[in-house]
C-alpha cells in the first residue's frame, strides 16, 4: 500500500484551487487593461501639457494628446474601480459532511 491517502489528495486538490484562483485574480483582464490605460494616459496627457503651438497648429488648435491622455486615464480608471468594487467570485469546495473512511 502507498503512504498516499485520500485526503492528502484532496488537500492538494484544495491547494491547488487556491493557487488557481490566486492566478485567475492576478491575471484578470480587467487589470491589465486598467494598467496599460493609466500608463499612456499619463504619458499621452504629459505630451500633451508640454505641447508645443506648432503641435496645436497641426490639430486645428484643439490639444488632441491633452483630451486623449485625459481620456485614457478615465478609462483606465474606470477598470480599475471596476476590478475593485466587483472582485471576482472566490469558489469554495463544497465541504464533505462525513470525512472518508481510511484503511488501516
Amino acid at each position: 500500500m502507498s503512504d498516499y491517502s485520500e485526503r492528502d489528495a484532496q488537500r492538494e486538490v484544495s491547494e491547488l484551487e487556491k493557487k488557481s484562483a490566486t492566478a485567475a485574480r492576478l491575471f484578470d483582464i480587467r487589470r491589465i487593461i486598467g494598467g496599460l490605460f493609466v500608463i499612456y494616459g499619463v504619458i499621452v496627457t504629459i505630451a500633451g501639457i508640454t505641447a508645443s503651438d506648432a503641435d496645436l497648429d497641426k490639430a486645428g488648435g484643439i490639444n488632441i494628446n491633452l483630451w486623449t491622455g485625459l481620456g485614457m486615464l478615465a478609462l483606465g480608471l474606470f477598470f480599475l474601480a471596476w476590478l475593485w468594487l466587483r472582485p471576482l467570485p472566490v469558489t469554495e469546495p463544497p465541504a464533505e459532511e462525513h470525512p472518508p473512511p481510511t484503511a488501516e
